[in-house]
C-alpha cells in the first residue's frame, strides 16, 4: 500500500512539474492575430507576408486575409514587415499591435519604369533567359535548415473529404547543387473521410514535395530549361512592385509545338537584381490525351484521370543580396472516369507550404535517411488524426480558414456516425 501511495504522489508531482514546464514554455512567445486588408476597398488580402525585421521569422495570411504571428519574447522590441506583390510595404512596430483583432492596411503601389529600364532588353525572352542563366548571382548559395508549415485539402465536388496539416523541416540544398532537398515530417495531424475519398480508386498526387518542387530556381527542369524555353512566347506586361522595389512582369504562353506539358503564366522579376520574385502559372489542359493520368500517383486498371485545372504559385523573399524560397501553392481539379460507373467523380486538391523560419546550415546538420519523407509519399497515408487546438505550440503557421475549421468538424462527425453504425451492426449480428 505504501508503495502505491508513493507512486501516486510521485505521479501527481510529475504531472504538476510537466504542466509547470508546459506553462513556462507557453510564455516564451507572444501571439499576434488579425487581418491584412486593402487600404482603399477594405478587401482582405490573401498570401500577404508578415516578417519580423532582421530575422527569418515569418507567416502568411490565409484566403480570408487572416494571420497569426508567434514572436519569441526576446524580439518584442522589433518591427513587423508586411508585404504583398503590387502593394507598398508597411513596417509596424510590434508595440503598436494588440494581441488580437489587428487590421493592417496595405495600399496599392503605382509603378512607372523609366524608358531605360523598359528598353534594356530587346525582348522579354532575353530577360527570362538572363534570369535563369545568371541565377547564381541572386539565389541561395548555401545549405539551409528551414521550418515550414504545410497544408493539404482534398474535396470531392464541393465537400471536404481530407484535411492535412504538418510542420516540416526542410534541408534546402544550395541552388547550384544537383542534390535534391530533403524533408522530415515533424508535428502533423489530419482528418480524412476515407469512404468519400474513395482511396481504392485513386491515390492523389500530393505531399510536401509537390510544393517544394515548385521552386523553379532550384528545379527549372519542371518548367524552363535551355531547350523547353524555346516552346514559349514571352511578352512584357505592366510593371508592379514588391517590398517597395520595381518588378518586371513577363507573360508567357506555350506555342503548342509538340511539348508534352505546357504552361501559361506570369513571371515577376526584380528590376535591380534580376532575381525571380514570384511566378504564377497554370497547366495547359486543352489536350486530354497529353495530360490524362498526369496528377495521379497510383490507380487501378480501368480508371482514367483527366485534369480540369492545375494552378501553381511560388514566391521568393530577399535577405541581403540573395533571394530564398518562401512560399508555394498548387490547386488541382480533375475528373475520375471509372469503367462501369455512370457518374464521374470530380476532386480538388489544394496544398500550400510557407517557410516560417530558417537558419544557415553552418554546422552541416543532416536529416537521417530513415527520417526522410519519400518524394512518392501520399500525405494522407503518412500521419494520424487531428489533435487539440494548442497542438502547434510556438510554431508559426497559416491561420486556418473558417471553412476549413467547420469542415474538420463535419468530417469528424461523419466518421463518428460511421463508427456508431458499424458498432450497431456488430452488436446486431452477434448471436
Amino acid at each position: 500500500m505504501g508503495r502505491f501511495i508513493f507512486k501516486q504522489k510521485f505521479s501527481i508531482f510529475y504531472l504538476a512539474l510537466f504542466f509547470s514546464l508546459a506553462l513556462t514554455a507557453q510564455i516564451d512567445f507572444t501571439e499576434y492575430s488579425g487581418k491584412v486588408i486593402d487600404g482603399s476597398s477594405n478587401r482582405t488580402l490573401e498570401a500577404a507576408s508578415l516578417s519580423i525585421n532582421e530575422t527569418n521569422i515569418s507567416t502568411i495570411t490565409n484566403s480570408e486575409g487572416q494571420f497569426v504571428l508567434k514572436v519569441p519574447n526576446n524580439y518584442l522590441d522589433s518591427k513587423v514587415v508586411i508585404s504583398l506583390l503590387g502593394y507598398n510595404t508597411r513596417v509596424v512596430p510590434l508595440s503598436e499591435l494588440s494581441d488580437k483583432n489587428n487590421n493592417i492596411k496595405l495600399f496599392q503601389a503605382v509603378t512607372q519604369l523609366s524608358a531605360v529600364n523598359v528598353s534594356a532588353y530587346k525582348n522579354a525572352e532575353n530577360l527570362v533567359r538572363r534570369v535563369f542563366d545568371e541565377k547564381g548571382k541572386t539565389v541561395q548559395d548555401e545549405s539551409l535548415f528551414m521550418t515550414a508549415f504545410y497544408r493539404e485539402t482534398i474535396k470531392r465536388r464541393s465537400r471536404n473529404v481530407s484535411l492535412t496539416e504538418a510542420v516540416v523541416t526542410i534541408l534546402k540544398q544550395p541552388n547550384a547543387s544537383l542534390v535534391k532537398d530533403a524533408i522530415q515530417l515533424g508535428k502533423a495531424r489530419k482528418s480524412t473521410d476515407y469512404k468519400r475519398l474513395d482511396t481504392l480508386s485513386v491515390k492523389l498526387q500530393g505531399g510536401p514535395f509537390s510544393t517544394i518542387y515548385l521552386d523553379i530556381m532550384k528545379y527549372p527542369e519542371y518548367i524552363f530549361t535551355s531547350e523547353t524555353i524555346k516552346s514559349y512566347r514571352f511578352s512584357f506586361d505592366q510593371p508592379t512592385t514588391i517590398n517597395n522595389r520595381n518588378v518586371y512582369v513577363v507573360n508567357f504562353e506555350s506555342k503548342n509545338n509538340g511539348q508534352n506539358i505546357n504552361y501559361n503564366g506570369k513571371l515577376y522579376i526584380d528590376v535591380r537584381s534580376l532575381a525571380l520574385v514570384s511566378a504564377t502559372y497554370a497547366l495547359d489542359v486543352s489536350n486530354k490525351n497529353k495530360t490524362k493520368n498526369l496528377l495521379v500517383k497510383r490507380k487501378p486498371k480501368g480508371v482514367v484521370v483527366y485534369p480540369l485545372e492545375a494552378k501553381y504559385r511560388v514566391d521568393y523573399k530577399s535577405k541581403g543580396d540573395k533571394w530564398y524560397y518562401s512560399y508555394s501553392s498548387l490547386s488541382l481539379r480533375f475528373k475520375v472516369n471509372k469503367k462501369r460507373e455512370l457518374f464521374n467523380k470530380v476532386y480538388t486538391l489544394a496544398s500550400e507550404m510557407a517557410v516560417t523560419d530558417w537558419e544557415v546550415n553552418a554546422a552541416d546538420k543532416k536529416i537521417r535517411q530513415k527520417d526522410r519523407l519519400k518524394p512518392t509519399v501520399i500525405i494522407t497515408d503518412a500521419i494520424s488524426g487531428f489533435s487539440d487546438p494548442n497542438f502547434w505550440g510556438e510554431y508559426n503557421l497559416i491561420e486556418p480558414d473558417k471553412s476549413i475549421e467547420s469542415a474538420i468538424d463535419k468530417i469528424r462527425k461523419n466518421i463518428e456516425k460511421q463508427k456508431e453504425r458499424q458498432e450497431k451492426k456488430t452488436i446486431n449480428s452477434t448471436p
